[in-house]
């Protein structure tokens, strides 16, 4: 095109450029970063060394344990490195390294929350087949669903995003490079892209919101005619915490991918892409320790086991060194 520049780096924009408000939002960001990671690999440790917690649904836990840390350490460390430094470049390597890696995970956590549902309807709604419907093989087959999809899936939406020609602006208004904030930089036709994306979305989110619901429309016709009290009470427990989190995330990232380019504000996208890519990876582990008996149980099976083994190595290291200077 003529008068223009090909971009070959992009910037990437913070929420604020007060100095004080930048510092207050890297802050949050890397406790929320923090937790995230401590949280998802304490839940990934106690499932993998209590052979208890070794059942389709913990096997599940870990694995969104696993992608939720993936998935948060995508964007907030970069947004963090974008808040703090007045280094907002991002090369378009890295931008395109970026919605990859967002989509992939962003697909793999919602079929394996899919899939969760699915293990959840078969065990209270099926009780007698669970173990031969929810086999180890079939759990596998579920998880490498998953990952070869989201491969499939974020590679196909790269591609295009990354085959259009950038000569306008290379601002992006986002924390984080994605699909719909680099359509609005194209100095090429994006129709193609954004009916790709909506339709997608569509089907996969959509797809995906409606198994989950109908599978809990089938859990509580199930659970309502549970005799006591105290079985409804677990099951809900179990359920609803879950049906939450897909809400959050199925909700705030649809009202993103499937808004017109041209009719997106700044600050509210940039606001509900917090709720889609750092909400659901940080809230998981408070939802499945805290209202989970097992894990909780679990987990101080394994501080006791550590501080044990630590008390009894500084005393071994205490005696060897008296034993030494004597």
């Amino acid at each position: 095109m003529p008068n223009s520049t090909i971009v070959t780096e992009f910037l990437l924009t913070r929420f604020s450029d007060v100095w004080e408000f930048r510092v207050l939002h890297t802050v949050l960001f890397s406790l929320m970063y923090l937790a995230t990671l401590t949280g998802n690999l304490l839940i990934v440790t106690v499932i993998t060394v209590d052979q208890r917690l070794h059942t389709p649904m913990y096997f599940f836990i870990l694995n969104l344990s696993v992608w939720d840390m993936c998935y948060i350490s995508v964007t907030v460390p970069k947004a963090c490195v974008v808040f703090l430094l007045n280094n907002r470049v991002i090369s378009v390597v890295g931008c395109a390294a970026q919605v990859f890696l967002v989509l992939l995970c962003a697909y793999a956590e919602l079929l394996l929350l899919t899939f969760m549902a699915r293990d959840r309807y078969v065990a209270i709604c099926q009780p007698l087949h669970y173990h031969v419907i929810m086999t180890p093989r079939v759990c596998v087959q579920m998880t490498l669903a998953s990952v070869l999809s989201g491969l499939v899936y974020a590679g196909v939406h790269t591609g295009n995003t990354f085959h259009l020609s950038f000569c306008h602006s290379n601002v992006v208004y986002q924390f984080f490079c994605d699909a719909p904030s680099l359509l609005k930089l194209s100095c090429s036709d994006t129709l193609t892209n954004e009916i790709t994306i909506f339709v997608s979305v569509i089907i996969s989110a959509g797809g995906c919101f409606f198994f989950i619901i109908m599978s809990y429309i089938h859990i509580f016709s199930t659970v309502f005619k549970f005799p006591t009290r105290r079985e409804r009470r677990k099951a809900f427990s179990t359920c609803i915490p879950h049906i939450l989190i897909v809400i959050i995330f199925v909700g705030s990232g649809s009202a993103v991918y499937l808004k017109p380019t041209s009719n997106s504000p700044l600050i509210q996208d940039m606001v509900i892409s917090v709720f889609y890519c750092i909400a659901p990876p940080f809230l998981n582990p408070v939802i499945y320790t805290l209202r989970n008996k097992q894990i909780k149980e679990a987990i101080w099976k394994v501080m006791r086991r550590t501080f044990t083994s630590f008390r009894r190595m500084i005393i071994i290291t205490t005696h060897s060194y008296f034993d030494f200077k004597s």
